[in-house]
């Protein structure tokens, strides 16, 4: 629904990602977005009914981001672009990340969430298989959970400040540029 200020949902879940970057996901509150977005306190509870509503529509969204992220560097066919995509991604989108990977947080039943969710696993599995297969390897779920948890592991490190890089994403390349070596290998 469009207000006389904008896209008031659009305006909430930039609010709810500003506050979780600032203050983590522990202190959010639907009040504390409202005051941050500069809307009433019941405009939250109207869009998303409560906290994990909330969330749940913040995880949805990251995940078609992520999606998107992750179909541009599947186009490339290239292992190594797509793992550089997601820790790019993460980064780019922390509050987002530190929600989309916590299911007690959301509504699993939630339909959004769960096409965004398909629709980036599709992406991630896709793009992993083709990389495999041009190289001459054959596609499998191993590999591609072992890319997955590769990349995410690495930007949750960076993320947390357990890694302290001065350039991430530059260093995300020279991991999965090792990690493809391997898996790419016929």
């Amino acid at each position: 629904m469009a207000y006389h200020h904008g896209d008031l949902r659009r305006t909430l879940l930039s609010a709810t990602a500003s506050a979780i970057d600032e203050e983590g996901v522990a202190k959010l509150s639907l009040r504390a977005v409202a005051k941050r977005a500069g809307v009433s306190n019941a405009a939250p509870t109207h869009h998303f009914g409560d906290k994990a509503g909330m969330l749940t529509a913040l995880a949805a969204e990251g995940y078609d981001l992520m999606a998107d992220a992750m179909s541009e560097s599947g186009r490339q066919l290239n292992l190594v672009d797509m793992g550089v995509a997601y820790v790019t991604f993460a980064l780019d989108h922390p509050a987002h990340f530190s929600v989309m990977f916590q299911p007690h947080m959301l509504r699993e039943d939630d339909a959004d969430l769960s096409r965004a969710q398909l629709r980036s696993q599709i992406a991630l599995s896709e793009g992993t298989a083709r990389s495999v297969e041009n190289a001459g390897g054959k596609p499998n779920e191993d590999a591609q959970l072992a890319a997955w948890s590769l990349v995410h592991g690495y930007a949750t490190l960076v993320l947390s400040g357990a890694i302290t890089d001065p350039d991430p994403v530059t260093h995300a390349r020279t991991i999965a540029s090792h990690f493809a070596a391997i898996v790419e290998r016929p």
